[in-house]
């Protein structure tokens, strides 16, 4: 019986099959989306402010960025306050609104709201990545610009146009 020759792999070539089995995932788990440490459930069990009692508890607005947190030690607006009432008992309905300066809080997630754009409403449904930022960051006001050929005039070829 003839010997087989055995043949040995590189180590780059060892590290690359390494890695070629490696990227086999049987199944990829979705990260689980953390605001600052808390997921959406916990989130939506703080309260929005801290209560004058203690001082100390973590609310909503504490966790938010300074910007948000400065609209609301200033005070909600009644529109604003209005409207976060309308968005809490809103039962999958779509929501439109011109309240582009409320700041996304942790029970929007899962609605669609349409914010106006200055022209029309455009639906966005919020997910938890959008907490802590403004409506008005997700209706976007302005259009890319497409331009087509140039037009009559544009360049010296272009002013004899045939008659025919």
């Amino acid at each position: 019986m003839a010997k087989r020759k055995r043949r040995y792999m590189t180590p780059k070539a060892a590290r690359r099959r390494v890695r070629k089995l490696r990227g086999r995932v049987s199944e990829r788990r979705k990260k689980e989306f953390l605001y600052r440490g808390y997921t959406v459930e916990q989130l939506q069990a703080l309260p929005l402010y801290p209560t004058e009692d203690d001082a100390d508890v973590i609310s909503v607005v504490g966790l938010l960025s300074a910007r948000a947190r400065r609209s609301f030690s200033r005070g909600i607006s009644g529109e604003n306050e209005h409207f976060r009432l309308r968005v809490k008992h809103a039962d999958g309905k779509v929501i439109r609104t011109h309240r582009r300066d409320m700041v996304i809080l942790p029970e929007f997630v899962g609605q669609t709201i349409g914010v106006h754009n200055g022209r029309g409403f455009s639906d966005i449904e919020i997910r938890p990545e959008m907490i802590g930022h403004y409506l008005g960051e997700f209706g976007l006001t302005r259009r890319n610009v497409a331009h087509s050929g140039p037009g009559v005039g544009a360049t010296k070829s272009s002013k004899h146009v045939a008659l025919k």
